[in-house]
């Protein structure tokens, strides 16, 4: 198979062999996404080497522990903890002191033909929900998460500092919750992005202590 590979400081398309773990989900990747994560690997984030990328959806080719995902579109958690630490039997390998993380941390990623996760990694995408939409479940999944740590309610002041692409998923999806959302950026193209859900865009030239603005949670992205 084809796949986007980063070893030493060279960047390449490689032919290599589709992965075979037969104890984990074979997924076709049918779209993988860039994240800003994959490029600073590039740069030397994290001294990856391997098969970058993490945002993707795919087909289930192959799943011997879940039958049932054959043929299904999915997206995964990218986490993938051993299994038997205190923090994985209690439910949290997204914190496993061992976990391997898609693209990023001791497993090859989703900028290639196929990959392998968990089975239990894997999360069925609705048929309402095209390829274009679904891969942006990791990303999303990382600002809704705000959510877990942080209690929003409907008039919780939320600031949002940043307009990246993770800027704006954080303020459209606390824009879901409540409708007291600001976000502070520098390019107003992008707090446009963000205003057609909801949000106040201010550029971070224009900020001045005569607004007098306050806030019960800031979100720095």
């Amino acid at each position: 198979m084809k796949a986007l590979r980063f070893f030493g400081d060279q960047l390449t398309l490689a032919d290599i062999p589709a992965p075979d773990k037969p104890s984990e989900a074979l997924v076709r990747v049918t779209r993988s996404g860039i994240c800003n994560t994959d490029l600073e690997i590039v740069r030397g984030y994290a001294g990856f080497q391997g098969t970058i990328g993490h945002e993707f959806v795919g087909v289930v080719e192959a799943a011997v522990d879940a039958q049932h995902l054959i043929g299904k579109r999915v997206v995964g958690e990218i986490n993938a903890g051993c299994g038997k630490c205190e923090l994985c039997l209690a439910g949290d390998p997204r914190h496993c002191p061992t976990r391997t993380v898609l693209g990023i941390v001791g497993r090859d990623g989703a900028h290639a033909e196929f990959l392998t996760l968990p089975s239990q990694n894997l999360i069925e995408v609705p048929d309402n929900v095209p390829d274009e939409q679904a891969v942006f479940a990791e990303p999303l999944a990382a600002a809704y998460g705000i959510t877990e740590q942080v209690n929003i309610g409907r008039k919780t002041k939320v600031a949002v500092i940043g307009d990246g692409k993770l800027g704006l998923l954080c303020a459209m999806t606390m824009a879901l919750i409540t409708q007291h959302v600001t976000q502070i950026g520098k390019h107003k193209n992008k707090l446009d992005i963000a205003e057609t859900r909801n949000v106040e865009g201010i550029l971070v030239d224009e900020v001045s202590p005569a607004m007098n603005h306050s806030f019960d949670v800031v979100i720095e992205a």
